[in-house]
């Protein structure tokens, strides 16, 4: 007699998501690299990445598209729920439970019809989304390929109304943000930020500078092969500079400037930093 194959929700504990204040953390792998499309249409092309032994490659479906770095406010929300009831010393799972509101509310949307439909709209992408890499691989030949959700569900009540919303975190997704020196705490007013461009550049300062009072620098060239992005090289050039003039970014103050090697950097320092970026305004 055949033994019934368990399904993975049935060998997780469940792990019910808290409501109120939490501060939003972000897995650092993500946030330096080319994980996610930038743009707000439909992104079917891969992202195929490959720097030194970084190897990525990020493959979406014609049905959903790849996943968008607004998409992985998602996975913020995962990694600060993880996060913080590690540090209140309570149990943690990869099978977690919350309602649309609850997560919609943590990454600064509303709770209209329209915010649950974008709200599915994003998870069906996250779970389509398929990435290979050698990120956190023992050897350097190996592999590890995962979709950003396992699986995901809706629990609705008689009437069809949602309750709430059942998700799976993949294996590597959640061993990175277990990890203490993986997570960082983010602004919250990232959440607020429209641009996808912005929105990496934020992800990206942090990790690399985090508070250095002498901030960072890039080579806008190596910045525009990290992106992933699709746009050419030139236009991504001009919405650099618009980002500069604009300065968006909470907590950091950006400027283009030439390196010694004549080629154009982009640097950021914390905001009210009086020391120059490698003194080379």
């Amino acid at each position: 007699m055949a033994v019934p194959v368990r399904s993975e929700t049935d060998q997780l504990d469940l792990f019910r998501a808290r409501s109120g204040a939490i501060a939003p953390r972000d897995a650092q792998d993500l946030m330096a690299w080319p994980f996610f499309s930038l743009a707000k249409s439909r992104r079917i092309a891969p992202i195929d990445f490959r720097m030194g032994e970084v190897v990525i490659r990020v493959e979406a479906t014609v049905e959903h598209g790849m996943a968008t770095i607004w998409d992985a406010d998602i996975l913020i929300w995962a990694a600060s729920q993880i996060v913080d009831a590690r540090d209140r010393g309570l149990a943690t799972s990869r099978l977690m439970v919350a309602t649309p509101y609850e997560i919609l509310a943590f990454i600064g949307r509303g709770d209209s019809a329209l915010s649950y439909e974008r709200l599915k709209a994003a998870l069906d992408r996250l779970q389509s989304t398929t990435i290979v890499t050698s990120i956190r691989q023992i050897s350097e030949r190996r592999r590890h390929r995962f979709s950003w959700i396992n699986e995901w569900k809706e629990r609705l009540d008689a009437n069809g109304r949602p309750l709430g919303i059942e998700l799976i975190l993949p294996d590597w997704f959640y061993a990175g943000v277990l990890d203490e020196a993986l997570i960082l705490t983010i602004d919250r007013n990232y959440f607020a930020l429209t641009g996808g461009l912005e929105r990496w550049l934020y992800r990206l300062a942090r990790k690399h500078g985090g508070r250095q009072a002498r901030g960072w620098s890039f080579d806008v060239t190596h910045l525009y092969l990290k992106s992933g992005t699709l746009s050419p090289a030139r236009r991504f050039r001009f919405e650099l500079r618009g980002i500069v003039r604009r300065q968006p970014l909470p907590g950091y103050r950006l400027l283009l400037f030439i390196g010694a090697d004549g080629g154009e950097r982009l640097g950021f320092q914390p905001e009210r930093a009086d020391l120059r970026i490698g003194g080379r305004p």
